[in-house]
């Protein structure tokens, strides 16, 4: 050992990662992640530099998209999508997603229709190249921490919906959540779909816990499920039916949640 140590310092190294990584669970979660989180700097690059020509564009986020999709083949993780013909519709229009960890990035690229821009908050914007990435690719940026920033912001998107023809993606529960339901709603989705008059299309992905659990760090292959369900129409809505709209599509969701992730009553089997 000692030799090898001597001669081969980088062939002993090898080896112990090697070791590390297959009997040490949080090791290779460590691994994972830290391997997640570089593809996305390296692609970012990438973006970067394809979409400088034509400048900042809602067409580049098909870029970032398409260097993102093999990271599901990386990582083991088999996505099925249901109600994907939900999203054929040449309609602009609000998708909202439930959100769980940052793994939200890798599956959400699945369904992610061309010309559809997310709604995130401003931080990303000063994630190095992927902030710059995103902002390449169209991406709107608000400041949660300035109400009437965001909504000043909400009230121009809205606006440029049919002008532009393109459709955002809204995170409603606001921050990532871990319980295995679902956060309260914030209403700026909502608020932004009656304003322009566009259909909210619900999106749910099901739990990670059978594959993922960052307490416990544990990342290993597995399944996710996405549920496209139908479009929820805002025509001939006004603000005071917000509050309404919003708690209907969080009870669909959340039904739908329980349903492809096995929970009944929001507890797992």
């Amino acid at each position: 050992m000692e030799v090898l140590l001597l001669q081969y310092p980088f062939t002993f190294l090898f080896i112990v990662f090697l070791v590390l990584y297959q009997v040490n669970p949080a090791f290779r979660y460590f691994c994972k992640m830290t391997f997640y989180k570089l593809w996305f700097s390296t692609i970012s690059i990438l973006v970067i530099i394809i979409s400088i020509p034509r400048g900042r564009n809602v067409e580049n986020i098909k870029f970032l998209r398409m260097l993102l999709l093999p990271l599901k083949y990386i990582f083991g993780v088999k996505i099925v999508v249901k109600g994907k013909e939900n999203l054929r519709t040449k309609r602009p229009f609000v998708l909202v997603l439930n959100h769980q960890t940052s793994l939200d990035i890798m599956v959400m690229m699945e369904i992610l229709p061309s010309r559809c821009v997310p709604i995130a908050k401003k931080e990303i914007l000063y994630m190095g190249t992927f902030g710059i990435a995103c902002w390449l690719s169209g991406l709107i940026f608000i400041d949660r921490k300035k109400k009437e920033e965001s909504i000043t912001v909400l009230t121009d998107v809205a606006q440029s919906l049919h002008k532009e023809n393109f459709c955002v993606l809204i995170f409603p529960e606001g921050t990532r959540n871990h319980s295995g339901s679902m956060l309260p709603f914030k209403r700026g989705a909502f608020q932004l779909a009656v304003r322009a008059q566009v259909p909210i299309i619900p999106v749910v992905i099901s739990s990670y816990r059978d594959f993922y659990n960052h307490k416990e760090k544990r990342f290993t292959p597995g399944k996710s499920i996405i549920q496209v369900l139908p479009e929820v129409e805002t025509l001939g809505l006004g603000p005071d039916d917000v509050p309404r709209l919003t708690e209907q599509v969080r009870d669909s969701m959340l039904t739908t949640y329980q349903e492809i992730s096995g929970m009944t009553n929001g507890a797992s089997h």
